[in-house]
């Protein structure tokens, strides 16, 4: 099953925008998602923070500042990597 993945931070305007348009996506496709806060993972701020929010999409970094809907619907009607 595909999965989507939304790294951001509380208080980020961006955030908000990118997961009301994950939420609709992921509900009309029915593909599960998940947000992750970056401050709860060092890691990811080392690796995200100019980024954020970032989207990946099996776990690969799909986009980041803005999701487009069409290019995220795009790339789950895709085959996933690897198959």
């Amino acid at each position: 099953m595909r999965r989507i993945t939304l790294i951001g931070k509380p208080g980020c305007h961006l955030c908000d925008d990118a997961r009301a348009v994950i939420e609709r996506v992921a509900r009309e496709e029915g593909v599960e998602w998940e947000e992750l806060n970056m401050l709860d993972d060092p890691e990811l701020v080392a690796r995200y923070a100019e980024q954020i929010p970032v989207t990946l999409v099996d776990g690969r970094q799909h986009d980041y500042w803005r999701v487009d809907e069409n290019r995220l619907r795009k790339a789950l009607s895709a085959p996933p990597r690897g198959a």
